[in-house]
């Protein structure tokens, strides 16, 4: 099942690559540039049989050096099928791209950062056949930003560091760091990156500290119900309640009808949709204002 952590390492990795920086250091390689990535698609079905799909695939082209794919999965748990999916992925994109991959697991505790290492090998008796070994990212490999300096030179990092480390016992020194970091960014750039920290947080405790550290912004995932979106949705339903208000009270007006006080403060304080709606119907045929609340009793 696609979580909300897959959604936001999804998210990171294939539009900040550079957030691989840890792997390609371990690799000793130099540090990745954005540009010498490009997507290929994460399907790795082939003809019908079963669907696969791994969370996010990269081809690294750099001008120079060695050439590869990365695939990169989110694992919030351990899971002893991934044995065979990962063993799949790898032999399928080797064989399509024929080039060399790099499986990499996302993981935010230690635990099954420890398992996801493997190695996970297809073996018979003291035989191995194929052998499939993850570089992880997780508390043991990413470090803690503590440094704003660092956020600001490498949100990405940041961010998941942020999400790697949320079950450490430095998550809120982190959280707090990697907040005022990214507040120092334009207003777009910083709800952008609240956002993806949160949605990777997903069920953790610590998404709630999170939260408290956020602004009233718009947000980037619609649907995974982040305080941005719940804003912002609390705010586009008050504006469409305003212009249906300002709606009926022109209508009224166009009419010639006399508006006392009460009437237009209980219209234009009303948020009920479905009530303003129905009250713009029955604004074309009402006989007087205050008929308009006839059938629902006085106000409360």
């Amino acid at each position: 099942m696609v979580t909300a952590t897959h959604e936001a390492s999804h998210q990171l990795f294939r539009k900040h690559p550079e957030a691989l920086t840890p792997v390609f250091e371990a690799l000793g390689l130099p540090p990745p540039v954005k540009t010498d990535f490009h997507e290929l698609s994460a399907d790795v079905t082939e003809i019908r049989p079963m669907e696969r799909r791994a969370d996010t695939v990269l081809m690294f082209e750099p001008d120079m050096g060695e050439h590869f794919v990365l695939a990169v999965e989110a694992q919030t748990k351990k899971d002893p099928d991934k044995a065979n999916s990962w063993a799949y992925y790898v032999a399928y994109l080797r064989a399509k791209y024929d080039l060399p991959v790099l499986l990499v697991a996302v993981c935010r505790d230690r635990s099954t950062a420890a398992w996801a290492m493997g190695p996970f090998e297809c073996a018979v008796g003291p035989w191995s056949t194929q052998v499939t070994r993850p570089f992880v990212l997780g508390p043991q490999t990413v470090p803690e930003v503590t440094d704003e300096t660092v956020v600001v030179q490498q949100p990405a990092l940041a961010a998941l560091s942020a999400i790697v480390h949320s079950q450490s016992r430095r998550a809120a020194a982190i959280l707090e760091t990697v907040a005022r970091g990214l507040a120092s960014f334009d207003r777009d750039t910083t709800k952008y990156w609240f956002e993806v920290v949160e949605v990777g947080l997903e069920s953790t405790p610590t998404r709630k500290n999170w939260r408290k550290l956020m602004q009233n912004v718009v947000t980037h995932f619609p649907g995974h119900g982040t305080l941005f979106e719940e804003k912002y949705l609390e705010g586009k339903a008050e504006g469409e309640a305003t212009g249906e208000a300002r709606g009926i009270l022109r209508v009224l007006e166009v009419r010639g009808l006399a508006l006392s006080d009460d009437v237009r403060e209980r219209i234009a304080t009303c948020t009920d949709l479905d009530r303003l709606n129905d009250w713009l119907d029955r604004s074309g045929t009402v006989e007087r204002a205050e008929d308009l609340f006839a059938e629902e009793g006085p106000a409360a």
